[in-house]
């Protein structure tokens, strides 16, 4: 391709809005326009970097006999009401109804489209499995759209879905799509990290995430080196009985004036944070609860929706509590709490002897509240936040932390769509049972952001080969040297022939301006042809700089182009380390 026939508009700087690294360079490399928040056009060297990245997921799917389907974007609602999600998956979902005021979605996911379509066509067990995927544009209304690709309101993302006799096979597909994930990582390039994670809105009981390393990435994940790995959505925590019991001291109502947060409570009856208990207050689907932590630790909230199965739980705003219990926020508790509420607790509230907690009363606290004798919980879970430092549940030795940026999520569903859409199979025992299922994602768009927030200087990008939108820059230099500029005419086509993906910067523009948009774009291998061709002489640079060679010419190209092939070869900028991290 000839740079001067190319749209390549790149730029100087970035945009103000651009929050990311790989947002700015994306824009700044004439790759991506955004258009609205979270909406954006792909350029042309845009749309070879994820037509290439596409093509590898492709590839790993078609490699486990996962069969290519296209399902339609706007999905009826009644799919939804049958699956109990029309409400669970919350303000995300895009939704519209159309002129006869039929409600539809926007597909955010496909679980119950293709559920809906199978239950009509698999009736037997002689026909499981079956594996099937696709790759389209998904829509999530995110409420603010940030990060460029990361974080978009329209994507385009590999779903899919196996269907299933037994668990055994289920199985033995959840670990093919395992490997198959993993291959995809390694096939483009990248460091990453794979963790258990929390099903969320999609459901099931198991999955897993597949990061990749940055530091700039959105996941805080927790790992350990006995090989125990896991999101901090995820993270399990290991609560140890205390060692000794506080005697039981007697319940004292105590006066706080204006001291409503956990750091103003503990200063103020110079207590330690972790004897205190956070009360907080919850609605959801069918209910409201009221959780209690400890004063020094943080609720997790994935947790919470997890353990309560329903993910429609929302924090009570401040205003709403008060009127429902007729006191502020900071002073409410466990202690004198209404029966309409249900009480539940981290784990690490059962460490404490003598807490303190709301009264219930404005300027008002507890002192020595005790489960059981003062208020009683109802179910026990663990709910913390687990931190870098806290210990590893399999091991007990202290989590390490690092960030990550998601981009594949498979799930075992089991049987949680099946049973609820009545989809059913006559299985081989000639009894009806319900498919046992798993869903798999992979965020394609998300992909290129993944790769330049991992891969990248300060000069620009650095892809890695398996995506770059082009193999090799040339750049002619010698603007003078009518040899020169025919010798690289002749080395473009030759590359051409050879199957390379090649790209000449054949404008008229400065050095200076080429090199400067040579390191934007980041093209793994770039040819100059400048003032040493005099000296019959080639100089070739791979973009993560682990290689600046120059090549004689003087017996023609059969070196130069040995030469090109080892470099591209041997070109790993991932395995060198080049990760934000």
């Amino acid at each position: 391709m000839r740079l001067s026939s190319y749209y390549l508009p790149t730029l100087r700087e970035a945009p103000a809005d651009a929050d990311l690294v790989s947002s700015k360079l994306l824009i700044r490399g004439g790759f991506v326009r955004k258009v609205a928040a979270g909406i954006f056009v792909y350029l042309p060297l845009g749309l070879r970097v994820l037509k290439k990245a596409e093509q590898i997921v492709r590839e790993e799917m078609n490699s486990i006999g996962c069969i290519e389907v296209l399902m339609p974007i706007m999905q009826p609602a009644e799919m939804w009401h049958t699956s109990g999600r029309w409400e669970d998956y919350g303000p995300d979902m895009m939704k519209l109804r159309d002129r006869h005021e039929r409600d539809f979605a926007l597909g955010p996911t496909h679980e119950e489209i293709i559920t809906t379509t199978l239950k009509n066509e698999l009736n037997s067990y002689r026909q499981l499995p079956l594996a099937l995927y696709q790759i389209t544009t998904k829509f999530r209304d995110e409420i603010r759209p940030r990060f460029g690709l990361m974080r978009a309101r329209e994507f385009l993302m590999k779903d899919a879905y196996s269907f299933h006799a037994d668990y055994k096979c289920f199985k033995k597909a959840y670990d093919n799509f395992y490997a198959a994930y993993s291959k995809i990582m390694q096939r483009i390039g990248l460091r990453y990290i794979v963790v258990e994670a929390d099903t969320g809105a999609i459901g099931g009981s198991e999955s897993h995430e597949f990061n990749v390393i940055a530091s700039s990435g959105e996941g805080k994940l927790l790992f350990c080196d006995c090989g125990y790995a896991a999101s901090d959505e995820k993270a399990e925590y290991s609560y140890s009985p205390p060692d000794t019991e506080d005697s039981a001291l007697p319940i004292e109502r105590v006066m706080t004036p204006n001291v409503r947060t956990i750091e103003q409570v503990a200063r103020f009856l110079n207590v330690d944070k972790s004897n205190v208990v956070k009360s907080l207050l919850y609605k959801g689907r069918d209910s409201q609860i009221m959780v209690l932590i400890r004063g020094d630790q943080e609720l997790n909230e994935a947790k919470l929706r997890a353990a309560m199965g329903d993910q429609t739980l929302v924090l009570v705003p401040p205003d709403e509590v008060s009127k429902q219990l007729g006191v502020e926020a900071g002073f409410v508790g466990p202690a004198g709490l209404p029966d309409e509420f249900e009480l539940i607790a981290d784990l690490s509230v059962k460490r404490i002897g003598n807490a303190v907690v709301g009264a219930m009363e404005r300027d008002m606290h507890f002192k020595n509240a005790r489960e059981g004798r003062d208020f009683s919980v109802k179910r026990w879970e663990d709910l913390k936040i687990v931190r870098e430092g806290d210990p590893c549940p399999k091991c007990s030795q202290p989590l390490q932390e690092t960030r990550g940026i998601e981009l594949g999520h498979i799930f075992n569903l089991g049987t949680k769509y099946s049973e609820a859409m009545g989809a059913l199979f006559n299985s081989e025992e000639g009894v009806m049972k319900p498919f046992i299922m798993g869903c798999y994602g992979w965020g394609i768009s998300r992909t290129i952001s993944a790769v330049v927030e991992q891969l990248h200087d300060k000069d620009g990008i650095i892809w890695p080969r398996s995506v770059a939108p082009f193999e090799i820059l040339i750049l002619p230099l010698a603007k003078q040297d009518s040899n020169a500029f025919a010798f690289a005419d002749g080395l473009y086509h030759k590359l051409l022939e050879k199957g390379y993906e090649v790209l000449i910067d054949d404008r008229d523009a400065s050095p200076g301006v080429k090199f400067k948009d040579a390191d934007l774009i980041g093209i793994p291998l770039r040819i100059t042809i400048g003032r040493s061709f005099s000296q019959n002489k080639v100089e070739l640079k791979l973009r993560d700089r682990s290689a600046d060679v120059s090549v004689d010419i003087i017996e023609g190209t059969g070196i130069l182009l040995e030469k090109i092939e080892q470099l591209l070869d041997a070109y790993n900028p991932a395995g060198r380390g080049r990760e934000e991290a």
